[in-house]
This record gives C-alpha cells, sequence and structure tokens, in this order.
C-alpha cells in the first residue's frame, strides 16, 4: 500500500501569489481507495493569513489533523462524517505551518502532510496595552478593560470579533470605540468581587483592513478584588466606604466651593483611576498670577476624573471638613483619612457622589458608569 502525492488545486484560492504543487496522499486498500488532500497544497508561498487550511479524505474517516508553526496556535472541526477538517481560526503573518493529518483505511495509518508560509503584509496591526495589566494587582468591581492599537482600525467589526472576555462568575458586557485606536469593554452591573477575568484577542491573521492584518494574538489577566463602594453626599460634607456590603470608615470632606463650575464636585458615579504621593496641583486654564491661580503640592492623593478631582489630605481645612465646601473642587479630607483611604482603596473601584448641580460627564475619566449600558453598547462596532 502505497502514498501517491498529487496537485491540490484547491489552494488557488487562498492565494495572494505563488503556485502550488502536491499536497495530496493516496491510500488503497484492496478495491476501494481513499485520497486525503491538504489545501493549502505543500510548498506554497504567500498564504493569505486571513485563509482557511482544509484537509479532505474521499473515502476512510480522518482520525486526527494537527496544525504545527510559530505563530498562534491553530485548531479546527471535522464534519459529521470526519470526512472533512476545516481551521477555526486565521494565522499568523509571515509564519511557516506544517498540517499533519492521519486517514485509516483497510486496517492501516497513512499519514499525509503539507508545509506552506503566510503572507508577511507590508503593515500589521499589534494591541499595545491592555489596562488594567499590573501583575498581583487587584482592581475594583466597576473596572473597565482597555485596549489600545498601535494604529487606527479601519475593520473595527473584524477586529472586535476577535476579542474575548471571559470572567470566573460571568456577567453581561459590551465594547465601545472611544478612538479609532481604542475599544473599551464595560459590563452591565458591576464585576462580582473575588475572581480572575481573562482576557484574549486571536488578533493573528485578521484582516483588519487596508492591507494591514493582526499581527498576533494579545492576552491579560485581571484580579478582582472586593467590592469597595464610596458613597458620598457634597451637601452633607461626608462620604461612606463599604467592603463587601460591610461599612468600613465613615469619612468626612469638604468639597469644592461651587463659586464656578470649575470649583464644582460633580456628582454621579465614577470610578478610582490612579494614585500619587504627593501630587502637585495647579488651577487649569490659569497662569501665575491671574486670578484664581493656584499651586499647591498634596499628599495621599487619589484621582476619580479627568478634570482635577481627588479625595486628598488637606490638613488646612480640617476645620471645614464635615461643614463646609471651602475646596477647589477636590474632596479634603484629614491627613489620617486620607493615608488610610490611600492605602485601602483599589483602581476600579466605585465611588459614587450625590449633591452638587453639576454632573460628571461619562468620558470624563472613566466615568462609564454614567451611561445608561443601552446607551453604551451602541458604540460596538458589531450593532
Amino acid at each position: 500500500m502505497g502514498l501517491v502525492l498529487a496537485g491540490g488545486a484547491g489552494a488557488v484560492a487562498l492565494l495572494a501569489t505563488g503556485c502550488s504543487i502536491g499536497g495530496a496522499g493516496k491510500l488503497a486498500s484492496g478495491e476501494s481507495e481513499t485520497a486525503v488532500t491538504i489545501t493549502p497544497a505543500n510548498g506554497t508561498a504567500q498564504v493569505k493569513p486571513d485563509g482557511t487550511i482544509e484537509v479532505k479524505s474521499s473515502g476512510a474517516k480522518l482520525q486526527d489533523v494537527t496544525v504545527q508553526g510559530e505563530g498562534a496556535a491553530v485548531g479546527g472541526r471535522f464534519d459529521d462524517g470526519r470526512k472533512t477538517w476545516r481551521s477555526t481560526r486565521t494565522l499568523t503573518p509571515g509564519t511557516s505551518y506544517t498540517v499533519t493529518a492521519h486517514a485509516r483505511a483497510g486496517g492501516e495509518t497513512r499519514t499525509v502532510t503539507s508545509s506552506f508560509t503566510t503572507l508577511k503584509p507590508a503593515e500589521t496591526l499589534k494591541i499595545v496595552d491592555v489596562t488594567p495589566n499590573v501583575t498581583g494587582e487587584k482592581v475594583g468591581v466597576g473596572m473597565p478593560i482597555f485596549v489600545r492599537f498601535d494604529r487606527p482600525v479601519t475593520d473595527k467589526a473584524a477586529v472586535e470579533r476577535t476579542l474575548r472576555v471571559t470572567p470566573d462568575k460571568p456577567v453581561e458586557g459590551a465594547w465601545r470605540w472611544l478612538a479609532p485606536d481604542q475599544v473599551v469593554y464595560r459590563t452591565k452591573t458591576y464585576w462580582q468581587p473575588h475572581q480572575t477575568v481573562r482576557f484574549h484577542a486571536s488578533l493573528a491573521g485578521v484582516n483588519a483592513g487596508g492591507g494591514v492584518y493582526g499581527a498576533k494574538d494579545s492576552e491579560a489577566t485581571l484580579s478582582i478584588g472586593a467590592a469597595q463602594i464610596t458613597t458620598g453626599d457634597i451637601g452633607g460634607h461626608s462620604m461612606t466606604v463599604t467592603r463587601d456590603g460591610k461599612k468600613l470608615r465613615t469619612i468626612p470632606f469638604s468639597a469644592g466651593n461651587g463659586q464656578t463650575r470649575e470649583f464644582t464636585t460633580t456628582s454621579g458615579v465614577h470610578l478610582l483611576m490612579e494614585k500619587g504621593n504627593p501630587v502637585t496641583m495647579t488651577s487649569p486654564g490659569r497662569q501665575e498670577g491671574d486670578p484664581g491661580y493656584y499651586k499647591t503640592v498634596v499628599n495621599y492623593a487619589v484621582r476619580f476624573s479627568n478634570s482635577g478631582e481627588y479625595v486628598h489630605s488637606a490638613p488646612w481645612s480640617v476645620g471645614s471638613q464635615g461643614s463646609a465646601n471651602v475646596s477647589h473642587g477636590c474632596l479634603n479630607v484629614s491627613p489620617a483619612n486620607a493615608k488610610w483611604y490611600y492605602d485601602t482603596m483599589q483602581r476600579g473601584d466605585v465611588i459614587k457622589l450625590t449633591g452638587s448641580d453639576r454632573e460628571v460627564e461619562y468620558d470624563n475619566g472613566w466615568s462609564f458608569w454614567q451611561m445608561p449600558f443601552a446607551k453604551w453598547s451602541e458604540g460596538s462596532a458589531l450593532r
């Protein structure tokens, strides 16, 4: 019983350039004959990364098919009769692959292989940042996932289809494109606390439009910590911090004095974004010598908007904390409370403030929870 190589005409549809040579094996057994064909055929070059690998048997069932290469792992699926196998994902550009298929006929197993290379495009698309992705960091239950690419994405739908978010404790979520090179994932309700969330982008080989292909896959792991929620009343001059539903501390504060819009603390659902100790704060839009100009160094600062709002230590306003709003928009707290808050809180923790006539915008910092989820979902390229 012998193995005979034959032409693989089915490879032509996958090629950008190049020709196909032998890619089929023939298994003979008694009066029956089985041909196994692999597309792309052996020796093919310039295979488009978004093409499909196909293995067909004209008689015997395929036992298994494997794809080996230095790029992304490629799996596939058999049809019901195990006479056809097709790959289920795109291929890494500029990579060599070898496909090995086994079929059994007449009590014997024969092996057919095909080695080919994929097109190396002039331009590729890469993920350059996934936030959060700091080793050992626990984040809050409101935390979004930010994905940034190294170039504007032309075919956003094709790229978005490759993005997967898999929490240990499932919850509905959706992507929204905030810029041509950035997409953000937000859940409909807060993450369940104390779990792991995995992000994976099967980006390698995806046609991102304009001749650009995804360069490689990307992944990240998020660790969701305790459900820490801060609830504050700007008019009442205090906030309460809970962890997993249990009260930790009530903290008096002095909020923005409200003399101007910029000196008014925003109401709404915010997320804690970052910490700094110390942080230098300057008046927005004012130069030194202008009325209202200030430059102040503060300790234990926890940011919750892009418009310069922090919870921070303010020893100079302790007498007003809990009774009057005298700040430039931040939440002034005592040095002891500021250090405790700084040490306790996580990025992505929720801080909900009420009591002012200035509502925080959904795109002011990470205040995405200000937008109803149905509206948020409309920013997906798959809607």
